[in-house]
């Protein structure tokens, strides 16, 4: 596989985003661009929202889903893979975890669903990475709603450092687990600290955060504390659980 930026084939790894970037001033200039757009407010009908460490895969023709997003991105970095092909399209939310596995998976995920399609390339997208202090986020960018919002926040501050696919385009449903975490050691102990406290802590971008993330990580933290074997208690017939939209554009859970 060949990777070009703005037509120009890049045939070896940069040394560092920064001399990336002064490479190609192509991307200031989109990015520019990018920030130039007004912000739109969409509602729940047709979206599968992203969350960290996770991924969503559609195509033009899904009758279920026509937008995917994600949001709080700070450091982590949003990656946008889509065959000119077939118009088949994936969203994932990275972070500093599995980079390369993650991409891999999103790139087959799109060639499966580009089979039978006129042949194309497959263009990406990379947005976020705020520019923090700690060097989080060149960290992420080299290396590369709501249904049991809590379970899958968990998933993330216990360790668990692969990429899912959150989203089953074939059969219309939003798909969770099953997976497992190792018990947290002083969850009760987080769970008495103020909300200033977790942001410093718990973030790596605290300077940046939404005014909803302390609320959050306090429900992830409650969620590993009552649920501290997963796979015992909310996955206990090793199935995932998954969810429809309904008229509304509400998540519903079925059984599938």
């Amino acid at each position: 596989m060949v990777l070009t930026v703005n037509g120009h084939v890049v045939d070896e790894s940069p040394r560092d985003i920064r001399t990336f970037i002064r490479s190609h001033s192509y991307l200031k200039e989109t990015a520019s661009t990018l920030l130039s757009t007004s912000t739109k407010v969409v509602g729940p009908v047709g979206l599968v929202y992203v969350m960290q460490r996770e991924f969503a895969a559609t195509i033009p023709h899904d009758k279920n889903v026509t937008l995917i997003g994600t949001e709080d991105v700070t450091t982590c970095l949003v990656v946008i893979l889509r065959h000119t092909g077939s118009g088949a399209t994936a969203l994932g939310h990275f972070d500093t975890a599995a980079h390369h596995e993650g991409i891999r998976m999103m790139v087959q995920r799109v060639q499966e669903l580009s089979i039978g399609y006129p042949e194309g390339r497959i263009e990406a997208t990379l947005i976020g990475a705020f520019s923090d202090p700690k060097g989080v986020s060149d960290e992420v960018i080299a290396g590369v709603l709501w249904p049991e919002m809590a379970l899958r926040h968990a998933r993330i501050f216990t360790g668990e450092h692969a990429m899912l696919e959150s989203y089953d385009p074939n059969l219309g449903l939003l798909r969770i687990g099953p997976f497992n975490y190792e018990p947290m050691r002083g969850v009760d102990l987080w769970l008495e600290q103020n909300d200033d406290f977790i942001r410093q802590h718990l973030s790596s971008s605290p300077e940046v955060e939404p005014p909803g993330f302390a609320t959050q990580t306090r429900m992830a933290l409650k969620h590993i504390q009552e649920h501290p074997f997963p796979l015992v208690t909310v996955f206990p017939d090793n199935k995932p659980h998954f969810y429809r939209k309904d008229e509304s554009g509400s998540w519903v859970q079925v059984r599938y």
